[in-house]
């Protein structure tokens, strides 16, 4: 009886091989990754610089000769002995952490990498023309100086506006403009026959643009895309407000700091995001632009975070823990890209030592190291290491179930700091694969309109608490459950991250009927993939390859949970 009693104690994990290398990995990121990233970063900034002095006349041209190129490699396949359609992109290339092993079956290959250029700035229609190569880097720093933004600029510089079109894209402005792909006007779209439509909202391919996002470019490449410029200041003034108290307490804080109870838009920042450093511990952040004689007026104080030296963003607003409420103000464009070079906190992971003052000082001017180098110099022992013993995971979930998911990640995962923003999802003439609850416009819950249903990104991206402490942890079983919950809770699972998904709990999930409708009319089905072939965990067997390029199509399980 008396061991009956006793506490039960998590049993250790045995160390082996591998954490070894992962302990000591930022020896490769020192000397390899982090020089080889630098000459990347800096090899691109001068191509962008050199497309930035052609004239617009002269990029479109060259838009128009590479889409002819595309088209004219389509036509080269031949669907009897070819695999099906990708980009030429290197696995390793993409900023997602879920591997890209379809690109290790047989495929056919198509090169887009020419398509990088920004191709208009039409400030009349408030409407940037790119290519989908175009990162948030690159275009934050063409338009920013004209006080011109995209409605929604993804945080990190690397990320892509195909990327975040074809999947999906989240900032602290999509609590007012949504997520990435609802700030689009109109896309280029080269179909799987090699004819190339434009299609918006409204016209003959409407359908086929509202199924490009979320589907991972199963429906076809894009080439182009207009998006929604709005005007900027010069300044962001940001507040940092600390928050103590239980999880549910923190979400409910985190409510009324964008979404006042008595509807008054005046009431509503044009920035929000939020951090939980511990279960009872968070900073609330709030942004309004503010120009530059606002900023320098005497007495505000002025961060200019983007110089390499400074302290990390989220250890920066960590302080107002100790210090309390504050206000500073902030150069537009810094603080657009404030997580780049910690990569929000997973730098702590990669470099031990990287967030010290004296590598910020040293070294700060070569992070962050490219998420494609760490990929690439990983390996497959490495690679499944960080799928069983870490957490990259973006849960999007309605408001009113904030509370509820962090103690669920709390329970379960046992990873801070959490990161999280809101973003709406709209009530669209079709039903998506991501897409509000029904009927969630007769509650009229806080954050709620008649046209949207306000919904959170809830940001996982370090190492749990078991793990940190040495202890056994089934990542893979944890994910799983995590998918099944969010099923439950009409929550979506971006699909850049590591999925656990069956392909019947893949389409319980999002909602497949509108884009198998896609696929069907515009031909994708035995030339490009379907979305959860691309996801699924795993190299491709070629067996799977021969079913994917059959023209049998099995029904997407659209199910309600």
């Amino acid at each position: 009886m008396p061991d009956l009693q006793k506490p039960l104690v998590p049993p250790k994990r045995k160390k082996i091989w591998v954490d070894y290398l992962v302990q000591f990995r930022w020896i490769v990121v020192i000397f390899v990754v982090l020089p080889a990233s630098f000459l990347m970063y800096f090899s691109l900034y001068l191509g962008d610089v050199k497309s930035a002095m052609k004239s617009e006349k002269r990029r479109q041209k060259q838009h128009d000769e590479d889409v002819k190129k595309v088209v004219n490699r389509l036509k080269q396949r031949d669907p009897k002995k070819d695999g099906l359609v990708c980009t030429a992109r290197k696995p390793y290339i993409a900023v997602g952490m879920r591997n890209v092993d379809y690109k290790r079956a047989r495929h056919f290959e198509v090169d887009l990498s020419a398509f990088r250029n920004i191709l208009e700035i039409d400030k009349e229609r408030m409407i940037a023309k790119v290519e989908p190569l175009v990162n948030m880097g690159q275009i934050t720093r063409y338009t920013v100086p004209m006080n011109l933004a995209l409605a929604v600029v993804a945080e990190l510089d690397d990320l892509t506006v195909g990327g975040l079109i074809n999947g999906y894209g989240v900032e602290g402005s999509s609590h007012i403009y949504g997520l990435f792909s609802d700030t689009v006007v109109a896309m280029e779209v080269v179909l799987a026959d090699g004819q190339v439509v434009r299609c918006t909202k409204d016209n003959e391919y409407s359908d086929l643009f509202y199924g490009i996002p979320w589907s991972q470019g199963t429906l076809g490449l894009l080439v182009s895309a207009e998006i929604k410029l709005i005007p900027i200041k010069e300044y962001m003034r940001v507040t940092y407000t600390p928050f103590r108290g239980k999880l549910k307490e923190i979400a409910q804080a985190y409510a009324d700091s964008f979404a006042p109870r008595d509807g008054d838009p005046a009431k509503v920042p044009d920035f929000v995001e939020g951090m939980i450093y511990n279960p009872t511990e968070s900073v609330l952040m709030t942004g309004r632009y503010a120009s530059t004689e606002e900023a320098k007026k005497k007495g505000n104080a002025i961060n200019n975070i983007g110089w390499w030296f400074k302290t990390w963003f989220y250890q920066h607003a960590q302080t107002a823990l100790k210090r309390g409420e504050f206000v500073e103000y902030i150069p537009t464009r810094e603080y657009y890209h404030r997580h780049t070079r910690s990569l929000y906190w997973e730098g702590k992971l990669i470099l031990p030592f990287a967030d010290q003052w004296w590598f910020r000082f040293l070294l700060g001017w070569v992070m962050p190291p490219k998420v494609s180098f760490l990929k690439a110099t990983q390996g497959d022992a490495i690679r499944n290491y960080y799928h069983d013993h870490h957490v990259i995971q973006d849960l999007l979930v309605p408001l009113y179930k904030v509370g509820d998911t962090f103690e669920y990640v709390h329970r379960e995962m046992e990873v801070y700091p959490i990161w999280f923003c809101p973003h709406r999802l709209f009530k669209l003439p079709v039903r998506t694969m991501v897409y509000p609850e029904p009927g969630f416009d007769h509650h009229h819950r806080q954050g709620d309109t008649s046209y949207a249903q306000m919904f959170t990104d809830i940001g996982l991206y370090y190492a749990p608490g078991p793990v940190l402490r040495g202890e056994e942890f089934d990542g893979a079983q944890a994910v799983r459950n995590l998918e099944q919950w969010l099923i439950q809770n009409h929550g979506f699972q971006p699909q850049y991250s590591v999925s656990e998904l069956t392909e019947k709990n893949f389409w319980r999930m999002f909602d497949g009927s509108h884009y198998e409708h896609c696929r069907q009319k515009y031909g994708a089905v035995g030339t490009f993939m379907g979305v959860y072939y691309k996801c699924k965990k795993g190299k491709k067997t070629e067996k799977e390859v021969q079913d994917a390029e059959s023209e049998i199509l099995e029904p997407a399980y659209a199910e309600e949970a």
